[in-house]
């Protein structure tokens, strides 16, 4: 026998509903995901040296929000395997497909950071 689904909660507390369950994504990324950990702790300690460097603001701005945009990807890389995982448990080139182009989008992400992080040391010491 499967779960009822719960009413919808409106107002504020929808609200506070939807924050505790994006808390427990956080959670679930963290505790399951290898690569979300290693992504977040590059993202902490280049975020540090982000700040403590003397770049221009709006390029922090841009390898903090490079940073973001990895952990975003790195999420629903992660949501898009959980889903393929659970509907098709034997091997499918669809799912192959679905699971890779996610994959994709992670790099993607990590070769903007990377170059902006080019782009901010080339300033800083070579420009």
């Amino acid at each position: 026998m499967s779960k009822k689904i719960p009413r919808c909660a409106t107002g504020l507390k929808r609200i506070y509903k939807a924050f505790l369950y994006s808390l427990s994504g956080l959670k679930l990324a963290y505790k399951d995901e290898a690569a979300f950990r290693q992504e977040l702790l590059l993202a902490v300690v280049l975020t540090v040296l982000c700040l403590v460097l003397p770049l221009e603001s709006w390029l922090r701005i841009a390898l903090i929000s490079s940073h973001a945009l990895v952990l975003i990807t790195e999420l629903l890389n992660t949501a898009v395997e959980a889903v393929v995982n659970k509907t098709s448990p034997e091997y499918h080139e669809d799912a192959k497909k679905a699971k890779d182009t996610g994959s994709s989008a992670v790099l993607i992400a990590l070769f903007l950071a990377a170059g902006l992080w080019c782009y901010a040391l080339w300033t800083l010491f070579v420009h």
